[in-house]
Parts: structure tokens; C-alpha cells; sequence
């Protein structure tokens, strides 16, 4: 009898299977991709399933060879990915002129963060009109049209972009609308504007506030500013995400300071693009990963970002103490005509210092390799480095970094070769640290018109996969993903985004990790990565066969504080 009930319960069994298998061989989504390896982003290991996106959404995920797809792809011999999160975008302009953003998306970034130091977004009446005429003198200017962050991001979105889009609010865009760009402490009503201003910012969706220390205005601020500022963050669960006041001399220190900020507010922090710049700092990373994970160990979330390259870019005010450009850049200029003003700038540049972070001597004559210049005159010397203007022109270094600021009427687009490669490789294998390009997106057939760059802009993710997972073997592609993916969409609190689950947007990709690969080299940058065969962002097909499809699906993603959730 036994038996019987036993054979009984068995054929239900199979008949209920059968039944469910019959369901699922009638079902028919958008897109199904077949028999890949799925990498889901939590750091698990790979396993081979089939995933099925219907609408913006992943709706199945296991075996679905009975269903089938509009679309339909073979993804055996590949893996099957979340899309990536480029932590730190300046993106802001190159997305308005070219949504496809081709550089950062043929890499498989599916959001773009932005916000470091600046936004676009919230402007007063003045500091709109100040940023405008700013924008005027870049290479492809764009117009303002619009008055908040949250007017910004809508603003992509209903023009049409691939990748999906979100930023913190810059602290020195707070402290441009509410002091200016000159160096003194806000009163209580400019402070009062200023955090009106972030609470407004992250009730429209900001990620946080984000502040980039080393530079004017935002060198000016005080800790207890940022404190200030960080304090309405954390009552949205934002981050507080900075390029600190020092990556050289005063490294730790600055490092310091951003954990105060973190203990005072209970805000969660991040540290951007971590380094150690200039050689002499280079044993400080070990004393740096102390500090974090005892920080951690105490309670507080404290996560940093990097770049995969030993140079970073950015202009040769870096190599100029933050006081003489105080009030704008034309303000600047006027106090390098004046020799004696000039003579102490010369001095300053010359001398080790704690005061600010000298990116000059950090890396030398022959470390500063100048990649862009507004003045025609000047474009000869792309590629040349500080060394060899300074030869050409019989000048000391300083003297030359002085005039071609005058000259070129803008600061100069400079490469300072900082980091050590074996701290580089320490940090990649952090379980807290995820990636952040630091570059525009490019078309690399427009931008060649505009001079050189940093090859980050074209090959920050791949270099991850194909240099520090494939050929170094530093750590496990899952773990690779894992930091690329779902680490940043936890850190920023991201809803249904950042793992391959049933139910999360479908922010998706497929490649060949063999495949992948950087191409982009310091001496000729503009060169796109290759070897990812599909990008999906929000269901969108976006990347089909390693070629941009011309779709626009993406989205504003928001940050904990909006006020849309609820």
C-alpha cells in the first residue's frame, strides 16, 4: 500500500513538473541569452544559466529551453554580467553633445556617477551665468537649460542617452553660489543657502555630496563646513565622496580629515581615485589600508575608488598654490603679471610644502606630459613634456608652468605621472575599492580633432579584465565584477541595480573575458576597447556585436533621499 501511495505521489510529481515545463516552453520574452556563464555581481561563482529580459526588467533566470525570445542570443563561451558603475564620470558635457557616451559603453558601463567637486547643478541666477561663459571658451560649448541637478539629469534623460546617468552635488558648486570663488568662510546666511541647497539636491535624487579638495573654491572650505554639509547628507543616507585635500605630503592626514567627517556625521564616505603621489609617499598606502579597515572595524563605512593607470590628468593649477587663484581664473593671471607676486608663486612651486598638494614637484619636469591646449600657438607641445617646453624655451620649470597658464588663457590640460604600480596592484584587490574613469566619454573619430587625453577615457574597465584579471590573474573575474557592479550600487544604496536577479533592471552584458581589451596607450590614446559583444541598459540593446545599436534608453538613477520613493 506503501508502494502504491508512494508510485502515486511520484506520477503527481512528474505531472506537476511536466505541467510547469509545458508553462514555461509557451513563454516569450523580449530577449533570452542563451547558455551563458552568469556572473551575477554578489562575487558568487559563475554558473551556466540562461537569462530573460522582458521589458526593463530581467524577469528569469536558470534554464529556458523551452521559452523563447524575440531576441534571441548564443552566449556559450562568454560570460553574463551586470553592467558596470563608473564611480567618477566627467561626463557632464560629452553625454549632452553625444549621448551614446561610445568610449565608457563599449566597455560595459551602464551608469555613469558624476559630481566630483562640481555639478551641474543647483545655479543661482550669477553662478549660471558665470559657469555659461566658461563653457563658451571649451572646444564644443553647450548651453544651460536648466536651474537644479535633478533639471540636469532629466535633462540628458529626455534628450536621449545610452548609459544611465546619476551624481552627487558638488560642494564647490554650493560654495560658488553662495561665497563665490573667494577665500574666506561663509557667513551663516551663505552657509544656511548652501545647505538649503544640498537638501534640495538630494531630495531630487543626488548620490551625496562630492568635494575635490586640492582645487579653488573648494580648497577654501574648512572641515567644519564640509561637516555641515555632510550632516544633511547623511539625514538622506547619502555619501560624502571626496578627492581629498592631499594625496602627496599630507596624505594620511587627509585622510584623517575624511574620517572626522565620516565619525562626526555618521555619513558614509568615500575616498576618490586613491593614490599615493609622488614617490616619496608610496609606503604610505600600507599606514592608508590601516586606517580604513580599523575605521570599518569601528563602525563606520568607508569605501575609495581608483583609476588603473600610474597617471592621473588634470590642469597645471595643480602645480600652483590654491591662494593666487583665488576669484577666478582671470583674477589669477592678473597676480602672475605681478613680479613679486610671481616671485613668491615661483618660490612656493619650488619647495616641498604641507600647505597644499603640489602635483608639480610630486611628479617633476619629466612626469608632466601636456595633452591639450586652447591657444593654437601652443598645440605644437601636445605630447611634450614640462621638461622639454622648459628646454625649449630656456625657462626654469616653474617659470614655464607660469607662462603657459598666461599664455594658453585657461589652465592646461596635464598628465602627472604620480603612482607606483606595485601599490596600484594592492589597492585593485581591496574588497572595498570599485573603479572610476575620471574622463569624458568619447567618439574617438570627433575627439582626435580636440588634441590628446588620458587613455582612461577608453580603457579604465577593460584594463581591469583584461590586464589585472586575465593576464596578471590578481584575483578571480567574479571578484572583478563583483567590484565593478554590485559593490558601487551597494555603496550608493541603488535600488534593483548592480546584480544580475530576477526583477532588477536589466542593466546586462556579455563578453568574451578572453576577448576583452584595452588599446588606448599615454602616446595614442584615442582608441576604443574591444570584446564586449552585448550591452543591455534597462533592456535596451545598446551594444549588439561589439557595435553602438543607436538606442537611448537610459535613465536618471537616483540616489536614497529622493523624494519619488515615497
Amino acid at each position: 500500500m506503501l508502494r502504491k501511495f508512494a508510485g502515486l505521489l511520484a506520477a503527481v510529481a512528474y505531472l506537476l513538473a511536466s505541467t510547469h515545463a509545458m508553462a514555461a516552453d509557451t513563454a516569450v520574452y523580449d530577449t533570452i541569452i542563451r547558455g551563458g556563464m552568469v556572473i551575477d555581481g554578489t562575487g558568487a561563482a559563475p554558473r551556466r544559466a540562461d537569462v530573460a529580459i522582458k521589458g526593463d526588467r530581467i524577469v528569469k533566470i536558470g534554464d529556458l529551453s523551452g521559452a523563447r525570445g524575440e531576441t534571441e542570443i548564443d552566449a556559450t563561451g562568454k560570460v553574463v554580467t551586470p553592467g558596470f558603475i563608473n564611480m567618477l564620470s566627467w561626463a557632464v558635457g560629452s553625454l549632452v553633445h553625444d549621448g551614446r557616451g561610445l568610449s565608457d559603453l563599449v566597455q560595459g558601463v551602464t551608469l555613469e556617477v558624476f559630481g566630483e567637486g562640481t555639478s551641474m547643478g543647483p545655479y543661482t541666477p550669477e553662478s549660471k551665468k558665470l559657469e555659461q561663459a566658461e563653457i563658451n571658451t571649451q572646444p564644443q560649448p553647450l548651453t544651460i537649460e536648466w536651474d537644479t541637478l535633478g533639471g540636469y539629469l532629466e535633462y540628458l534623460e529626455h534628450k536621449g542617452v545610452s548609459p544611465n546617468v546619476a551624481s552627487f552635488v558638488g560642494a564647490g558648486t554650493l560654495r560658488k553660489n553662495a561665497v563665490g570663488l573667494t577665500d574666506r568662510e561663509p557667513t551663516s546666511d551663505e552657509l544656511a543657502q548652501m545647505l538649503a541647497e544640498t537638501k534640495q539636491a538630494m531630495e531630487e535624487g543626488a548620490m551625496g555630496v562630492g568635494g575635490s579638495l586640492i582645487y579653488a573654491p573648494d580648497f577654501y572650505a574648512k572641515t567644519e563646513e564640509l561637516i555641515a554639509i555632510a550632516t544633511v547628507v547623511s539625514q538622506y543616507g547619502g555619501m560624502y565622496i571626496s578627492h581629498m585635500r592631499n594625496e602627496g605630503n599630507q596624505f594620511l592626514q587627509a585622510f584623517d580629515e575624511t574620517l572626522r567627517i565620516a565619525r562626526e556625521t555618521g555619513v558614509a564616505a568615500e575616498v576618490y581615485h586613491l593614490k599615493a603621489a609622488g614617490q616619496n609617499n608610496w609606503p604610505k598606502m600600507a599606514e592608508f589600508f590601516e586606517k580604513l579597515e580599523a575605521a570599518n572595524a569601528e563602525g563606520l563605512k568607508i569605501t575609495a575608488d581608483m583609476y588603473t593607470y600610474p597617471a592621473g590628468a588634470t590642469g597645471l593649477n595643480a602645480a600652483m598654490p590654491p591662494w593666487v587663484q583665488a576669484g577666478g581664473f582671470d583674477a589669477w593671471v592678473e597676480r602672475l603679471k605681478d613680479p613679486e607676486i610671481r616671485a613668491r608663486v615661483v618660490k612656493e612651486m619650488e619647495n616641498p610644502t604641507d600647505a597644499w598638494d603640489n602635483l608639480g614637484l610630486a611628479a617633476g619636469p619629466d612626469g608632466m606630459l601636456f595633452s591639450n591646449f586652447r591657444n593654437p600657438d601652443l598645440k605644437k607641445y601636445i605630447g611634450k613634456t614640462l621638461a622639454d617646453v622648459a628646454a625649449d624655451w630656456g625657462s626654469s620649470p616653474a617659470d614655464t608652468i607660469i607662462d603657459l597658464v598666461i599664455k594658453n588663457g585657461s589652465p592646461v590640460g596635464t598628465t602627472y605621472f604620480l603612482m607606483s604600480e606595485d601599490n596600484m596592484r594592492k589597492q585593485i584587490v581591496q574588497p572595498w575599492l570599485s573603479f572610476g574613469s575620471d574622463a569624458q566619454t568619447f567618439d574617438p573619430v570627433v575627439a582626435k580633432k580636440f588634441g590628446s587625453t588620458h587613455p582612461r577615457a577608453y580603457g579604465n574597465f577593460a584594463r581591469v579584465l583584461a590586464k589585472y584579471v586575465r593576464d596578471e590573474n590578481l584575483m578571480p573575474l567574479e571578484f572583478a565584477v563583483h567590484k565593478l557592479s554590485g559593490l558601487p550600487a551597494t555603496n550608493l544604496k541603488l535600488k534593483q541595480r548592480g546584480f544580475l536577479k530576477e526583477g532588477f533592471y536589466a542593466d546586462v552584458l556579455v563578453f568574451d573575458p578572453a576577448a576583452v581589451q584595452d588599446h588606448a596607450t599615454f602616446a595614442d590614446p584615442h582608441q576604443l576597447s574591444t570584446g564586449m559583444s552585448h550591452v543591455f541598459v534597462n533592456g535596451g540593446h545598446v551594444i549588439k556585436g561589439g557595435a553602438h545599436t543607436g538606442a537611448t534608453p537610459g535613465r536618471v538613477v537616483r540616489g536614497p533621499g529622493w523624494t519619488g520613493w515615497q
